[in-house]
């Protein structure tokens, strides 16, 4: 299975962000970014800027590759 830009979780995690910001990271395991994504986006909705978080959102999601491991 490959993991990493362009694998199919980060297409999942990218749509699941696309509805909801830090959904796709909630997904991908990394609880800290997706929580604070949430909460700016809900945030800065409210001054109608959640829009880039959003989009942060959604390419951060797309984008992510996990650390590789190495074994000797």
């Amino acid at each position: 299975m490959s993991a990493g830009q362009g694998s199919a979780g980060n297409v999942i995690a990218a749509l699941a962000s696309f509805f909801i910001p830090g959904l796709g990271q909630l997904l991908q395991g990394r609880v800290v970014i997706a929580a604070v994504q949430f909460v700016l986006a809900a945030v800065l909705w409210l001054i109608l800027l959640g829009w880039v978080i959003h989009l942060w959102s959604i390419i951060d999601a797309a984008m992510f590759e996990p650390p590789r491991r190495y074994y000797a």
